[in-house]
Order: structure tokens, then sequence, then C-alpha cells
């Protein structure tokens, strides 16, 4: 029987799968894949969609019940945070109207966070590959944006007013927890799919031009070099095992999440998770 994967087309999620995705991971069964941004995932998962999903660690809390937590394959790291992006000199978002990718993703839940004594007017969501062009012409005061518009956002003219990520790493000294994947209670056994995702990781390290082709062909018009260090950034030893400091960032973002009445109590998310 084939499993369900969704996983993001950026470069990050197609390295880290691609071994698992074409089969080259022993004793794992077929994949059936689907390619979407994480805010069309978040919503999915909580339909029971798939079984194997990336969420945003800030989605937990509606989903742990469903599913278990694994230790390895996500997005999680140091100087990888999201950017509030404006246009011109602007210093503060006072009656500003914000663009974000997403209601339940970990960079709006940094930036509710960050914000609170001091919100904007207005929040919309807004996909993401349309937030940095709608800055950029007006339409918005302001974007919070992921992933390669760290990269790329000087070509629109934008600014970064805030960093989330050092404001995060600044303020608790943890590593920034973005992207979860999540295991359907029932469906796959939590050990054996942390066993397949570390393999396929391992296979993604080892030999990185066997996933080249792959990777380039859902980059979404990506320059090479730009795919480079997005991979370079968002796959790191916390892709291969979360470990201690990658279990206490993602407690401390849901604790400071929930005391702050921004997502509902949840247990410990270690406790939902495999973790040897």
């Amino acid at each position: 029987m084939a499993l369900s994967l969704a996983i993001s087309p950026c470069p990050n999620d197609t390295f880290v799968f691609d071994a698992l995705v074409h089969g080259r991971v022993p004793g794992a069964p077929p994949i059936e894949v689907t390619y979407a941004d994480v805010d069309v995932t978040n919503t999915a998962a909580e339909r029971g969609a798939f079984d194997l999903v990336k969420v945003s660690y800030a989605a937990l809390p509606w989903l742990l019940d469903d599913y278990h937590l694994l230790p390895c394959g996500g997005a999680l790291g140091r100087g990888c945070g999201p950017l509030v992006l404006t246009r011109g000199d602007r210093t503060d978002l006072t009656g500003a109207t914000v663009a974000v990718p997403g209601e339940r993703t970990t960079a709006y839940l940094l930036f509710r966070l960050w914000s609170a004594e001091q919100p904007p007017a207005r929040i919309v969501v807004v996909p993401f590959h349309e937030i940095m062009p709608g800055v950029a012409a007006g339409r918005y005061d302001a974007g919070l944006v992921i992933h390669e518009a760290r990269f790329t956002y000087p070509r629109h003219g934008l600014t970064a007013l805030v960093d989330l990520g050092e404001w995060w790493e600044g303020d608790t000294g943890l590593p920034i927890p973005l992207g979860a994947i999540l295991a359907r209670k029932g469906a796959v056994d939590p050990v054996e799919a942390a066993g397949w995702i570390r393999e396929s990781v391992r296979q993604a390290w080892a030999d990185p031009e066997a996933s080249r082709e792959y990777v380039l062909s859902h980059a979404q018009e990506m320059e090479p070099d730009v795919v480079d260090r997005h991979i370079g950034l968002y796959v790191n030893e916390f892709t291969a095992d979360l470990g201690e400091a990658g279990f206490a960032a993602v407690e401390a973002l849901l604790g400071r999440a929930t005391d702050a009445g921004l997502v509902p109590q949840t247990s410990s998310s270690r406790a939902t998770a495999w973790t040897s």
C-alpha cells in the first residue's frame, strides 16, 4: 500500500525527500506525493488528508491528537527566520496593512509574539508568491516572508524591518522552529517513518547531485545559486534529529504562544514524538 505524503515544492523539502519519494530507501513503501504550500497542508492535516505531512510548528496544537511529531525531516535552525519587509523608510507598523502567508504558519505566530505590544492595523492572508510584489506595488504596507525571500527581497526594492529569527534567537537563545513532519496515528508507524526519512536525508547529503533535477523541477523558477543557498540554510543538523535544542525550541514557541492566548493548550510536543 502506498503512503500519502504532502510537502512543499521548496528545495529543502524536495532535497530531503528525494530518495524516499523515488523508491531508493530500503524497506519503505511506495509514496504518493502532493506538493502544496504549508498553509494548505496545515488545513489538510486537520482533515487527516495525508499519512505523512509537512506542517508549521505553529499548527501543532490543533494536530497532535491525531499525529505523531517526527524528530527529523523538518525545518528548524539558526539564521533562517521570517522577515518583515517594507517599502521605503518605514520604521514601525503603526496603522499598517501586513500581508502574511497563512494564519497558522510559524512565521505569523512569531510575528504576533513580536508585535504584541504594537500590532498593525490589519492582517491579510496572501499566497506567498504574491507578498513581495504586493508590498513593492503598494498594495500592502508590509509583508511577512519566509524561505528564499531572504535572498531575493532586495530585487523588489524592499527593506527588512525586522528579522524575526534574530529576534527569537536573541530573546531565547534557541533555534527557530519552522516546519515539522507529522505521521498520522494508525496509518504509519512513527519509528519506521523516522527511519525512512533519516535514510533519505543521509542519501541526500551523501550524493547531492542525485536530487538535482528533481529539486530544480519544483523550485518555481528559482536560480540554481538561490536553490543551493536555500538548501544550505534549511537542511542542517536539526533535519536529521531535533535533539534537545530542537525540542526545547518547539516547547518554548508553543509555551509562549499558549501563555499569550494565541494557541490552545497542548501536551508537550516531546511526549508525542518518537525521540530515540
